[in-house]
């Protein structure tokens, strides 16, 4: 009888070299990727706080950008809001005058029905009373001139004797 040969012509059992590496490679790859998962985490710790950094400025700089457009915002508000406080201030003093105006109408109109001068008539008064001292003032210069010219005639400044014993002032 013949005696059966293995495939690799050597005797005993015969089991490929790949296939006996094959625990060890697999050893040497879980080593690798746990390694390399080993460096990713301490890159993602040590890039990590770069990122956060990053982040926190990127914020920052968000945070002023928001800031200045809301400044932007609240100052054209307030100038609106001043334009129409004017506006609005304008429109109410017009109905003040208005009647501030008639109540003076009003009030001008009772004096009047009393008998009591307007400020208008107090004023023309006032000028005729001056009218009237300048005139009293020349008139007695021109007397006073013609005294002068007859000696003998009593001047006319001088009051009459019945009022010199009232008192002044009364």
């Amino acid at each position: 009888m013949s005696s059966k040969s293995s495939p690799g012509g050597k005797g005993g059992s015969a089991i490929p070299e790949q296939l006996q590496q094959l625990p060890h490679l697999a050893k040497e790859s879980a080593e690798q990727i746990w390694l390399a998962g080993l460096g990713a985490f301490s890159k993602a710790q040590q890039e990590g706080g770069k990122v956060f950094n990053v982040l926190v400025q990127d914020g920052l700089a968000l945070q002023r950008q928001a800031q200045a457009m809301a400044q932007e915002q609240l100052q054209a508000a307030s100038s609106r809001l001043e334009g129409l406080t004017s506006k609005m201030s304008e429109r109410a003093a017009e109905p003040l005058d208005k009647l501030e105006s008639l109540f003076e109408q009003r009030v001008a109109k009772a004096l009047q029905r009393m008998g009591i001068p307007s400020a208008r008539d107090l004023e023309a008064l006032q000028a005729h009373i001056d009218a009237l001292s300048r005139e009293l003032q020349e008139t007695r210069a021109q007397l006073r001139a013609v005294q002068g010219q007859e000696q003998g005639a009593e001047p006319v400044d001088a009051p009459p004797a019945r009022r010199s014993t009232r008192k002044s002032g009364s």
